[in-house]
């Protein structure tokens, strides 16, 4: 058995703030994958995947709720024929590895699941990101569901707020030099104690007054300057955001990486931001001109992204 592919997925902009109702935009990125597969031989690591599923196996058994039935036994079955979650997707680098596989156990072993060849309608999305958001809290403890949703889509999805998202278009890319990238900080990252690190923050009456008005406002104007291709100001918005994540999320930002968050503001020549909860894996890049990029952070792995 080799079931369909399912892309890691980026959440351009949108970390956080999409806890507290802010605006979000994810895209997929299909430079990793991973699909369930069956063998008889496991390797180590396909072992302990195969653990897994049957952890999960027994999450899905003990959630009580109408909003969605799966196939159950059958789910057992194919773990005891040796099935795994075979998948080149970095785990713990904000890149929605959890959320593929959520996606793909969806896909397989759901009765009435929802498609992307439908119309895809507000409510549908609602209850789409409702069902994956209970899947995954058993990697996670809470998610708000749209790591998988992006995944099982692949789409880009723009969230307006909680209750409100909807799939979109992206300008496509140019043959410009400007960039989005991912720096790979070599730290796996856990993505519990990040939200536990924000949640007490919340608790902060200046922090919550951060977010609401300089983190949601430039977050917003980066999405919206993102999606109608105004580049110039997309710059201007992206530093700004760079600035306030900085100052009011170092906890999530490896210590070895603030002087060169911190540079990169300074000399304009890339802006850095949280990819995911932060902690470690991937930070995402913003430049005006990725070659220059890559040789003032030559010591780091880049990936591209996106091209302006």
């Amino acid at each position: 058995m080799k079931g369909p592919l399912f892309y890691a997925k980026i959440l351009l902009f949108g970390e956080y703030g999409i806890i507290k109702d802010s605006k979000g935009l994810a895209i997929p990125y299909n430079s990793y994958q991973g699909g369930l597969k069956i063998s008889e031989n496991l390797t180590n690591e396909a072992g302990e995947s195969n653990k897994n599923l049957c952890r999960f196996h027994i999450y899905l058994a003990n959630l009580e709720v109408d909003l969605v039935h799966f196939r159950l036994d059958e789910f057992k079955e194919d773990i005891d024929r040796g099935m795994y979650f075979d998948s080149s997707i970095p785990q713990g680098y904000g890149v929605g590895s959890s959320g593929a596989l959520v996606a793909a156990i969806y896909d397989k072993y759901v009765d009435d699941k929802i498609t992307v060849l439908e119309s895809l309608t507000r409510e549908k999305l609602l209850k789409l990101k409702a069902i994956f958001s209970l899947m995954e809290s058993f990697f996670h403890g809470k998610s708000s569901g749209l790591d998988p949703l992006n995944s099982y889509l692949s789409l880009p999805i723009l969230i307006k707020s909680k209750d409100n998202l909807e799939a979109t278009g992206i300008p496509s890319q140019k043959e410009g030099k400007g960039a989005v990238f991912l720096l790979n900080s070599e730290i796996i990252g856990k993505t519990a104690p990040m939200i536990n690190i924000f949640m007490n923050k919340m608790k902060n009456e200046g922090f919550r007054k951060m977010l609401d008005e300089d983190f949601a406002k430039y977050t917003d104007a980066c999405i919206d300057d993102f999606l109608h291709g105004n580049v110039k100001s997309l710059f201007g918005n992206v530093k700004s955001l760079s600035k306030v994540v900085l100052s009011n999320f170092k906890p999530m930002i490896p210590q070895a990486f603030h002087t060169i968050w911190q540079q990169g503001i300074d000399s304009n020549a890339y802006y850095l931001k949280l990819c995911g909860s932060g902690g470690g894996g991937y930070i995402l890049g913003f430049t005006e001109d990725f070659e220059n990029a890559k040789k003032i952070l030559s010591k780091y792995k880049l990936e591209l992204v996106y091209r302006f």
